[in-house]
């Protein structure tokens, strides 16, 4: 797995959302800051350039000079708490963006073949805040540009991407979708509540807001809830989950994750048997004879 720091921009004036604090914004219940620390979990150091907030996992917060000098300034602010070979830097508001896309910006600035690599949206737009750099020439060209111009400032962020060389990687359409209008915001929200990511959305807001590092089987659960509602009665489902949770946080107490998914997947086969059983019997009614 590549080694790697991640810089979250959180700044800006937020001026189409009539300043608003953008990063704090919620989105399918969790906060745009917090839905981008979330694809990035992996990072050495995670350094995110705004005011300080509460987020769903500690980060390494600073400010840019000036405060609201732009991208590039925090760029630079950010670069100064990093120390891996490879960073990772994205806005703080991108609802959508997964974990696959960015594990592609890292497997294609990892070659060495060139220095970095951006995401580009199917309309071939170049996305230089969804981006892995090498920190080397990075480093050179903030201090090259910061000479040229006195400062980092105000500078536009494609004086900085017109000197690397740089691999661009196609993404799916959502991956740097951004908001920053209301008109935006309503648009993610209302994507998150389609009928094909609903349960996955509401699954990964629950983990991020009870703190849980699980990789959840949502399909064997709700076929466990199912069959709970089938063969004793409706309301056994929600309880037997809930006791399949328990079962498996005591039988994985102290584990690691990978394990306490396999305790929860090992209580859910039982549950899902007796429940099986139960139905079975309902089936065959009261006669003598029943196994």
């Amino acid at each position: 797995m590549t080694v790697y720091d991640a810089i979250v921009l959180a700044g800006g004036a937020a001026k189409r959302l009539g300043g608003a604090d953008k990063p704090g914004v919620r989105v399918g219940g969790r906060a745009l800051l917090d839905r981008v620390l979330g694809v990035c979990v992996d990072a050495g150091a995670t350094v995110v350039v705004g005011g300080r907030r509460p987020t769903m996992r500690p980060v390494t917060w600073t400010r840019e000079v000036p405060a609201g000098g732009g991208p590039l300034a925090a760029l630079g602010a950010g670069m100064r708490h990093t120390s891996a070979e490879s960073v990772l830097v994205l806005s703080a508001d991108l609802p959508f963006l997964g974990e696959a896309t960015v594990g592609s910006l890292l497997a294609a600035a990892a070659t060495g073949a060139h220095e970095g690599a951006l995401c580009t949206d199917p309309a071939g737009r170049e996305q230089p805040l969804v981006a892995v750099y090498r920190a080397e020439p990075l480093r050179r060209e903030l201090a090259l540009l910061a000479t040229e111009h006195g400062s980092l400032a105000g500078l536009p962020l494609r004086l900085l991407t017109a000197e690397l060389d740089l691999v661009r990687v196609e993404a799916g359409p959502l991956a740097s979708f951004d908001c920053d209008t209301w008109e935006d915001i309503a648009a993610a929200r209302a994507r998150i509540r389609e009928h094909g990511t609903v349960l996955d959305e509401w699954i990964n807001a629950v983990k991020d807001e009870l703190g849980i590092e699980l990789d959840v089987d949502t399909g064997v659960l709700l076929d466990l809830a199912r069959d709970a509602a089938h063969g004793v009665a409706r309301p056994a489902a929600p309880l037997t989950t809930f006791l399949v949770g328990y079962a498996a946080a005591k039988a994985s107490s102290g584990a690691s994750p990978e394990a306490a998914a396999e305790a929860v997947a090992e209580a859910t086969r039982k549950a899902t048997a007796l429940a099986l059983r139960w139905e079975d019997e309902a089936g065959s009614g009261n006669g003598a004879g029943t196994p």
